[in-house]
Protein backbone atom coordinates (compact mmCIF):
# COMPACT_ATOMS: atom_id res chain seq x y z
CA UNK A 1 0.00 0.00 0.00
CA UNK A 2 1.26 3.29 -1.06
CA UNK A 3 0.39 6.75 0.68
CA UNK A 4 0.99 10.14 -1.18
CA UNK A 5 2.87 11.95 0.98
CA UNK A 6 2.84 15.67 0.67
CA UNK A 7 6.36 17.10 0.02
CA UNK A 8 7.40 18.61 3.73
CA UNK A 9 6.22 14.95 4.65
CA UNK A 10 8.84 13.57 2.66
CA UNK A 11 11.79 15.52 2.95
CA UNK A 12 11.36 14.97 6.74
CA UNK A 13 11.11 11.38 6.41
CA UNK A 14 14.06 11.22 3.52
CA UNK A 15 16.48 14.10 5.67
CA UNK A 16 16.48 11.71 8.48
CA UNK A 17 16.81 8.57 6.39
CA UNK A 18 20.19 10.39 4.80
CA UNK A 19 21.46 10.96 8.23
CA UNK A 20 21.24 7.37 9.21
CA UNK A 21 17.71 7.35 10.91
CA UNK A 22 14.62 5.64 10.50
CA UNK A 23 11.65 8.12 10.47
CA UNK A 24 7.97 7.57 9.69
CA UNK A 25 4.66 9.09 9.68
CA UNK A 26 2.56 7.88 12.52
CA UNK A 27 -0.76 7.91 13.75
CA UNK A 28 -4.06 9.84 12.60
CA UNK A 29 -2.21 11.34 9.61
CA UNK A 30 -1.91 7.05 8.16
CA UNK A 31 -5.19 6.44 9.48
CA UNK A 32 -6.92 9.67 7.24
CA UNK A 33 -4.75 8.81 4.04
CA UNK A 34 -5.79 4.77 4.14
CA UNK A 35 -9.24 5.82 4.45
CA UNK A 36 -9.48 9.07 2.00
CA UNK A 37 -9.89 11.97 4.32
CA UNK A 38 -8.31 15.03 4.28
CA UNK A 39 -5.17 14.86 6.56
CA UNK A 40 -4.45 18.22 8.62
CA UNK A 41 -1.77 17.29 10.78
CA UNK A 42 1.35 15.06 9.81
CA UNK A 43 3.34 13.67 12.58
CA UNK A 44 6.41 11.22 12.72
CA UNK A 45 8.39 9.07 14.67
CA UNK A 46 12.13 8.18 14.48
CA UNK A 47 14.78 6.66 16.74
CA UNK A 48 16.65 9.63 16.51
CA UNK A 49 17.01 11.09 19.56
CA UNK A 50 16.14 14.95 20.48
CA UNK A 51 18.86 16.14 20.20
CA UNK A 52 19.99 14.20 16.57
CA UNK A 53 16.40 15.18 15.32
CA UNK A 54 18.29 19.16 15.96
CA UNK A 55 21.02 18.15 14.63
CA UNK A 56 19.75 16.46 11.49
CA UNK A 57 17.73 19.77 10.68
CA UNK A 58 20.31 22.49 12.05
CA UNK A 59 19.58 24.57 9.05
CA UNK A 60 16.05 24.95 9.68
CA UNK A 61 14.06 26.26 12.81
CA UNK A 62 13.58 23.63 15.81
CA UNK A 63 11.42 24.28 18.89
CA UNK A 64 11.73 22.07 21.71
CA UNK A 65 7.79 21.23 22.64
CA UNK A 66 8.67 18.27 24.82
CA UNK A 67 12.40 17.35 24.41
CA UNK A 68 11.73 15.64 27.18
CA UNK A 69 9.13 13.58 26.06
CA UNK A 70 10.85 12.84 23.03
CA UNK A 71 9.33 15.79 20.65
CA UNK A 72 10.74 18.58 18.75
CA UNK A 73 8.48 20.44 16.50
CA UNK A 74 10.89 20.92 13.17
CA UNK A 75 9.78 23.98 11.15
CA UNK A 76 9.61 23.14 7.00
CA UNK A 77 8.44 25.91 4.64
CA UNK A 78 6.66 27.72 7.25
CA UNK A 79 4.48 24.23 8.36
CA UNK A 80 5.31 23.24 11.83
CA UNK A 81 5.46 19.64 12.15
CA UNK A 82 5.59 17.32 15.30
CA UNK A 83 8.67 14.61 15.13
CA UNK A 84 9.12 12.17 18.04
CA UNK A 85 11.27 9.52 19.22
CA UNK A 86 10.65 6.23 19.59
CA UNK A 87 9.81 5.50 23.26
CA UNK A 88 7.80 3.18 25.98
CA UNK A 89 5.90 5.21 28.47
CA UNK A 90 6.60 5.05 32.00
CA UNK A 91 3.50 5.03 34.78
CA UNK A 92 0.66 7.03 34.76
CA UNK A 93 0.07 8.69 37.70
CA UNK A 94 -2.71 11.35 36.58
CA UNK A 95 -4.87 9.20 34.00
CA UNK A 96 -2.87 11.27 31.25
CA UNK A 97 0.57 12.14 31.47
CA UNK A 98 3.22 9.42 32.02
CA UNK A 99 5.73 10.13 34.83
CA UNK A 100 8.71 9.68 32.74
CA UNK A 101 9.49 7.94 28.78
CA UNK A 102 12.31 5.66 28.05
CA UNK A 103 13.75 6.30 24.62
CA UNK A 104 13.59 3.02 21.99
CA UNK A 105 15.27 2.50 19.37
CA UNK A 106 12.71 -0.37 18.08
CA UNK A 107 9.37 0.61 16.49
CA UNK A 108 7.73 -1.95 17.53
CA UNK A 109 7.72 -0.42 21.56
CA UNK A 110 6.91 3.45 20.11
CA UNK A 111 3.31 1.25 18.25
CA UNK A 112 2.46 -0.76 21.58
CA UNK A 113 1.83 2.36 23.22
CA UNK A 114 -0.66 3.58 21.26
CA UNK A 115 -4.61 4.26 21.93
CA UNK A 116 -6.14 2.27 19.05
CA UNK A 117 -5.02 0.08 16.24
CA UNK A 118 -6.18 2.45 13.91
CA UNK A 119 -3.81 4.90 15.53
CA UNK A 120 -1.16 2.44 15.86
CA UNK A 121 -0.35 2.90 11.82
CA UNK A 122 2.89 3.88 10.38
CA UNK A 123 4.31 4.70 6.98
CA UNK A 124 7.19 5.81 4.89
CA UNK A 125 7.75 5.47 0.80
CA UNK A 126 10.87 2.79 1.38
CA UNK A 127 9.10 0.07 3.99
CA UNK A 128 5.15 1.00 3.30
CA UNK A 129 2.71 0.89 6.20
CA UNK A 130 3.73 -0.72 9.52
CA UNK A 131 0.89 -2.32 10.70
CA UNK A 132 1.28 -4.50 13.83
CA UNK A 133 -2.00 -4.78 15.61
CA UNK A 134 -4.55 -5.09 12.72
CA UNK A 135 -5.51 -1.81 12.27
CA UNK A 136 -5.91 -1.68 8.61
CA UNK A 137 -8.34 -4.51 8.73
CA UNK A 138 -10.32 -2.47 11.71
CA UNK A 139 -10.35 0.55 9.24
CA UNK A 140 -11.76 -1.61 6.47
CA UNK A 141 -14.30 -3.03 8.71
CA UNK A 142 -14.51 0.03 11.11
CA UNK A 143 -14.03 -1.17 14.15
CA UNK A 144 -12.42 0.48 17.02
CA UNK A 145 -10.39 -1.43 18.81
CA UNK A 146 -7.69 -0.77 21.87
CA UNK A 147 -4.23 -1.78 21.01
CA UNK A 148 -3.47 -4.36 23.95
CA UNK A 149 -5.90 -4.09 27.23
CA UNK A 150 -8.19 -2.02 27.01
CA UNK A 151 -8.27 -0.82 31.03
CA UNK A 152 -4.53 -0.56 30.78
CA UNK A 153 -5.31 2.00 27.90
CA UNK A 154 -7.43 3.87 29.51
CA UNK A 155 -6.12 3.44 32.62
CA UNK A 156 -2.79 5.55 31.09
CA UNK A 157 -5.10 8.16 29.91
CA UNK A 158 -9.07 8.07 30.16
CA UNK A 159 -9.00 11.07 27.46
CA UNK A 160 -8.66 8.19 25.08
CA UNK A 161 -12.66 7.26 26.47
CA UNK A 162 -13.92 10.22 24.72
CA UNK A 163 -11.09 9.91 21.55
CA UNK A 164 -12.81 6.05 20.91
CA UNK A 165 -16.42 7.36 20.96
CA UNK A 166 -15.31 10.72 19.22
CA UNK A 167 -13.78 8.35 16.06
CA UNK A 168 -16.95 6.40 16.50
CA UNK A 169 -19.04 9.44 16.02
CA UNK A 170 -17.15 11.01 13.12
CA UNK A 171 -16.62 7.54 11.49
CA UNK A 172 -19.44 5.53 12.18
CA UNK A 173 -17.54 3.08 13.19
CA UNK A 174 -18.75 0.27 15.96
CA UNK A 175 -16.58 -0.19 19.15
CA UNK A 176 -14.71 -3.36 19.56
CA UNK A 177 -16.82 -5.51 22.98
CA UNK A 178 -13.98 -5.29 25.49
CA UNK A 179 -12.95 -1.62 24.53
CA UNK A 180 -16.83 -0.96 24.75
CA UNK A 181 -16.89 -2.79 28.01
CA UNK A 182 -13.93 -1.03 29.39
CA UNK A 183 -15.12 2.63 28.35
CA UNK A 184 -18.16 2.17 30.82
CA UNK A 185 -16.05 0.45 33.38
CA UNK A 186 -13.42 3.42 33.77
CA UNK A 187 -15.92 6.26 32.58
CA UNK A 188 -15.57 7.87 35.62
CA UNK A 189 -11.62 8.55 35.50
CA UNK A 190 -12.79 11.11 33.24
CA UNK A 191 -12.95 13.29 36.19
CA UNK A 192 -9.45 13.32 36.23
CA UNK A 193 -9.00 14.92 32.75
CA UNK A 194 -9.16 18.51 32.24
CA UNK A 195 -12.30 20.02 31.55
CA UNK A 196 -10.51 21.51 28.27
CA UNK A 197 -9.21 18.12 27.03
CA UNK A 198 -12.76 16.96 27.49
CA UNK A 199 -14.58 19.58 25.87
CA UNK A 200 -12.49 19.36 22.57
CA UNK A 201 -13.68 15.56 22.21
CA UNK A 202 -17.12 16.43 23.22
CA UNK A 203 -17.55 19.15 20.91
CA UNK A 204 -16.09 16.57 17.67
CA UNK A 205 -18.37 13.72 19.16
CA UNK A 206 -21.90 15.96 18.87
CA UNK A 207 -20.90 17.32 15.08
CA UNK A 208 -20.35 13.34 13.94
CA UNK A 209 -22.65 12.17 11.56
CA UNK A 210 -23.52 9.05 13.74
CA UNK A 211 -23.42 11.12 17.15
CA UNK A 212 -26.68 9.91 17.60
CA UNK A 213 -25.89 6.12 17.90
CA UNK A 214 -22.66 7.11 20.45
CA UNK A 215 -25.12 9.38 22.52
CA UNK A 216 -27.98 6.86 23.36
CA UNK A 217 -25.54 3.67 23.95
CA UNK A 218 -22.86 5.68 25.83
CA UNK A 219 -25.32 7.87 27.70
CA UNK A 220 -23.54 7.00 30.99
CA UNK A 221 -20.08 8.22 29.72
CA UNK A 222 -22.08 11.52 28.65
CA UNK A 223 -23.48 11.67 32.08
CA UNK A 224 -20.21 11.46 33.60
CA UNK A 225 -19.00 14.69 32.15
CA UNK A 226 -22.42 16.04 32.24
CA UNK A 227 -24.28 14.86 35.68
CA UNK A 228 -27.73 17.06 34.90
CA UNK A 229 -28.21 14.91 31.68
CA UNK A 230 -29.33 11.69 33.72
CA UNK A 231 -32.35 13.28 34.90
CA UNK A 232 -33.55 12.85 30.95
CA UNK A 233 -32.91 9.44 30.77
CA UNK A 234 -36.48 7.01 30.77
CA UNK A 235 -38.01 10.34 31.47
CA UNK A 236 -41.35 9.76 29.81
CA UNK A 237 -42.65 13.19 28.74
CA UNK A 238 -46.37 12.00 28.63
CA UNK A 239 -47.39 14.77 25.99
CA UNK A 240 -49.60 14.32 22.62
CA UNK A 241 -46.45 16.17 21.29
CA UNK A 242 -43.82 13.67 21.86
CA UNK A 243 -43.79 9.58 21.22
CA UNK A 244 -39.92 9.90 22.84
CA UNK A 245 -38.79 9.78 26.30
CA UNK A 246 -36.85 13.02 27.21
CA UNK A 247 -33.24 11.17 26.15
CA UNK A 248 -34.21 10.21 23.25
CA UNK A 249 -36.09 13.01 21.92
CA UNK A 250 -32.90 15.04 22.69
CA UNK A 251 -31.15 12.48 20.95
CA UNK A 252 -32.75 12.95 17.56
CA UNK A 253 -32.74 16.86 18.10
CA UNK A 254 -29.31 16.63 18.43
CA UNK A 255 -29.07 14.46 15.40
CA UNK A 256 -31.84 16.73 13.21
CA UNK A 257 -29.44 19.48 13.80
CA UNK A 258 -26.69 21.26 11.43
CA UNK A 259 -23.40 20.10 12.02
CA UNK A 260 -22.29 23.31 14.10
CA UNK A 261 -21.27 23.04 17.79
CA UNK A 262 -23.14 25.76 18.75
CA UNK A 263 -26.35 24.66 17.57
CA UNK A 264 -25.77 20.71 18.44
CA UNK A 265 -24.45 21.94 22.30
CA UNK A 266 -27.84 23.78 22.38
CA UNK A 267 -30.03 20.63 21.55
CA UNK A 268 -27.93 18.64 23.99
CA UNK A 269 -29.17 21.28 26.59
CA UNK A 270 -32.19 22.62 25.39
CA UNK A 271 -34.79 20.84 27.47
CA UNK A 272 -32.53 19.83 30.96
CA UNK A 273 -35.37 21.91 32.94
CA UNK A 274 -38.26 19.87 31.61
CA UNK A 275 -38.26 17.21 34.64
CA UNK A 276 -38.19 20.10 37.01
CA UNK A 277 -41.07 22.09 35.89
CA UNK A 278 -43.15 19.43 35.04
CA UNK A 279 -46.95 19.73 36.10
CA UNK A 280 -49.79 17.05 34.99
CA UNK A 281 -53.48 18.09 33.98
CA UNK A 282 -56.82 16.59 35.14
CA UNK A 283 -56.28 14.25 31.87
CA UNK A 284 -52.90 13.14 32.79
CA UNK A 285 -51.01 15.46 30.14
CA UNK A 286 -47.45 16.25 30.97
CA UNK A 287 -46.59 20.63 30.84
CA UNK A 288 -43.14 22.11 31.12
CA UNK A 289 -44.10 25.48 32.04
CA UNK A 290 -41.31 28.09 31.56
CA UNK A 291 -38.98 25.14 31.14
CA UNK A 292 -36.68 26.92 28.36
CA UNK A 293 -35.87 29.85 30.64
CA UNK A 294 -34.49 27.31 33.48
CA UNK A 295 -32.63 24.95 30.79
CA UNK A 296 -31.04 28.09 29.19
CA UNK A 297 -29.71 28.63 33.11
CA UNK A 298 -28.73 25.11 33.95
CA UNK A 299 -27.00 25.10 30.37
CA UNK A 300 -24.87 28.09 31.35
CA UNK A 301 -23.86 26.70 34.72
CA UNK A 302 -22.66 23.55 32.77
CA UNK A 303 -20.75 25.36 30.47
CA UNK A 304 -18.97 27.27 32.65
CA UNK A 305 -18.29 24.59 34.61
CA UNK A 306 -16.80 23.01 31.72
CA UNK A 307 -14.65 26.28 30.54
CA UNK A 308 -16.32 26.65 27.13
CA UNK A 309 -15.91 30.61 25.99
CA UNK A 310 -18.34 33.10 27.41
CA UNK A 311 -19.17 34.21 23.89
CA UNK A 312 -20.20 30.51 23.27
CA UNK A 313 -22.26 30.20 26.15
CA UNK A 314 -24.18 33.38 25.72
CA UNK A 315 -25.07 32.06 22.22
CA UNK A 316 -26.15 28.49 23.30
CA UNK A 317 -27.85 30.60 26.44
CA UNK A 318 -29.80 32.37 24.05
CA UNK A 319 -31.00 29.55 21.65
CA UNK A 320 -32.27 27.36 24.77
CA UNK A 321 -33.96 30.17 25.93
CA UNK A 322 -35.91 30.93 22.64
CA UNK A 323 -36.11 27.08 21.66
CA UNK A 324 -39.64 27.00 22.22
CA UNK A 325 -40.72 30.35 20.65
CA UNK A 326 -43.51 29.59 18.67
CA UNK A 327 -43.10 32.74 15.63
CA UNK A 328 -45.76 33.23 13.12
CA UNK A 329 -44.75 34.91 9.68
CA UNK A 330 -45.76 38.23 10.16
CA UNK A 331 -43.24 40.94 9.09
CA UNK A 332 -43.63 42.89 12.10
CA UNK A 333 -43.14 39.72 14.62
CA UNK A 334 -40.45 38.25 12.35
CA UNK A 335 -38.75 41.95 12.87
CA UNK A 336 -38.72 41.87 16.52
CA UNK A 337 -37.18 38.66 17.04
CA UNK A 338 -34.94 39.33 14.28
CA UNK A 339 -34.32 43.09 16.71
CA UNK A 340 -33.62 40.48 19.53
CA UNK A 341 -31.19 37.47 18.88
CA UNK A 342 -29.36 39.20 15.85
CA UNK A 343 -29.76 37.72 11.82
CA UNK A 344 -26.66 34.80 12.71
CA UNK A 345 -28.69 33.75 16.47
CA UNK A 346 -32.46 33.92 14.77
CA UNK A 347 -31.01 31.60 11.53
CA UNK A 348 -29.85 29.50 14.39
CA UNK A 349 -32.77 29.35 16.29
CA UNK A 350 -35.29 28.80 13.36
CA UNK A 351 -32.67 25.69 12.65
CA UNK A 352 -32.72 24.34 16.24
CA UNK A 353 -36.67 25.19 15.67
CA UNK A 354 -37.18 22.70 12.87
CA UNK A 355 -34.92 20.00 14.78
CA UNK A 356 -36.98 19.78 17.51
CA UNK A 357 -40.13 19.38 16.07
CA UNK A 358 -38.80 16.95 13.86
CA UNK A 359 -38.21 14.77 17.07
CA UNK A 360 -41.35 15.04 18.31
CA UNK A 361 -44.52 13.36 17.82
CA UNK A 362 -46.74 13.52 14.32
CA UNK A 363 -49.38 15.29 16.35
CA UNK A 364 -49.57 18.80 14.34
CA UNK A 365 -46.14 18.17 12.77
CA UNK A 366 -46.91 19.20 9.80
CA UNK A 367 -48.74 22.31 11.12
CA UNK A 368 -45.52 23.20 12.95
CA UNK A 369 -43.23 22.76 9.92
CA UNK A 370 -45.50 24.80 7.57
CA UNK A 371 -45.53 27.74 9.98
CA UNK A 372 -41.84 27.34 10.23
CA UNK A 373 -41.54 27.09 7.31
CA UNK A 374 -43.94 30.64 6.72
CA UNK A 375 -41.44 31.72 8.83
CA UNK A 376 -38.47 31.62 7.46
CA UNK A 377 -39.68 32.81 4.07
CA UNK A 378 -40.32 35.73 5.50
CA UNK A 379 -37.76 36.07 7.94
CA UNK A 380 -35.36 35.44 4.25
CA UNK A 381 -37.95 38.25 2.80
CA UNK A 382 -36.76 40.97 5.55
CA UNK A 383 -33.04 40.16 5.61
CA UNK A 384 -32.76 40.23 1.43
CA UNK A 385 -35.17 43.42 1.25
CA UNK A 386 -32.80 45.12 3.76
CA UNK A 387 -36.15 46.33 5.58
CA UNK A 388 -35.45 48.15 9.20
CA UNK A 389 -35.10 45.69 11.84
CA UNK A 390 -32.73 47.25 14.39
CA UNK A 391 -30.99 50.57 15.38
CA UNK A 392 -28.51 49.86 13.21
CA UNK A 393 -30.70 50.11 10.33
CA UNK A 394 -32.95 53.12 11.12
CA UNK A 395 -32.63 55.88 9.17
CA UNK A 396 -31.62 58.15 12.44
CA UNK A 397 -29.47 57.51 14.82
CA UNK A 398 -28.44 59.75 18.28
CA UNK A 399 -26.37 62.56 16.43
CA UNK A 400 -29.80 63.15 14.92
CA UNK A 401 -31.56 63.53 18.33
CA UNK A 402 -28.78 65.30 19.66
CA UNK A 403 -29.14 68.08 17.38
CA UNK A 404 -32.84 68.39 17.92
CA UNK A 405 -31.55 69.24 21.24
CA UNK A 406 -31.20 66.47 23.75
CA UNK A 407 -28.22 65.84 25.28
CA UNK A 408 -29.15 63.19 27.97
CA UNK A 409 -28.13 59.50 27.31
CA UNK A 410 -31.29 58.17 28.45
CA UNK A 411 -34.26 60.41 26.89
CA UNK A 412 -31.88 60.04 23.54
CA UNK A 413 -32.16 55.95 23.45
CA UNK A 414 -35.46 55.85 24.88
CA UNK A 415 -36.78 57.94 21.65
CA UNK A 416 -34.47 55.51 19.30
CA UNK A 417 -35.91 52.99 21.23
CA UNK A 418 -39.71 53.91 20.39
CA UNK A 419 -39.04 55.27 16.70
CA UNK A 420 -37.81 51.37 15.95
CA UNK A 421 -40.61 49.64 17.45
CA UNK A 422 -43.27 52.21 15.31
CA UNK A 423 -41.22 51.23 12.34
CA UNK A 424 -41.23 47.90 13.43
CA UNK A 425 -45.43 47.47 13.43
CA UNK A 426 -45.97 49.46 10.43
CA UNK A 427 -46.92 52.32 12.30
CA UNK A 428 -44.20 54.89 10.69
CA UNK A 429 -42.29 54.41 8.08
CA UNK A 430 -38.30 54.27 8.13
CA UNK A 431 -38.01 57.37 7.01
CA UNK A 432 -35.24 60.23 8.10
CA UNK A 433 -38.21 63.15 7.94
CA UNK A 434 -40.83 61.50 9.25
CA UNK A 435 -39.04 59.68 12.13
CA UNK A 436 -37.21 63.41 13.20
CA UNK A 437 -41.10 64.56 13.30
CA UNK A 438 -41.75 61.92 15.74
CA UNK A 439 -39.00 62.23 17.68
CA UNK A 440 -39.54 66.15 18.08
CA UNK A 441 -43.17 65.74 19.47
CA UNK A 442 -41.96 62.59 21.52
CA UNK A 443 -38.86 65.05 23.29
CA UNK A 444 -41.61 67.76 23.62
CA UNK A 445 -44.05 65.14 25.76
CA UNK A 446 -40.96 63.55 27.61
CA UNK A 447 -40.04 67.40 28.71
CA UNK A 448 -43.25 68.37 30.05
CA UNK A 449 -43.01 65.05 31.87
CA UNK A 450 -39.76 66.24 33.88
Amino acid sequence: MRINLPDNASFIINKLEENGFECFAVGGCVRDSIIGHEVHDWDFTTNATPDEIISCFSDYTTIDIGKRFGTICVVVNGENYEVTTYRTDGEYNDARHPESVCFSSDISDDLSRRDFTINALAYNDRIGVVDEYGGIADLEYGVIRCVGEPDLRFTEDALRIMRALRFASTYGFSIEKRTSESILKNKEKLNLVASERIVTELSKLLVGDHCDFILRRYKDVIATIIPEVSVMFNFDQKSLHHNKDLWKHTVSAVKNTPKNEIMRTAMLLHDLGKPMTVSTDAEGHCHFHNHPKLSAEMASTILKRLKYPTSFINTVRLLIEYHDTRLTPQSKVVKKYLCKLGEDNMRMLLSIQRADILAQSFYKREEKLSTLDAVVVEFERVIQSGECYSLDTLCINGRDIIHLGVSKGAIIGQVLNKCLDKVIDGSLPNSKEELLLFSKNMIKSLEGML
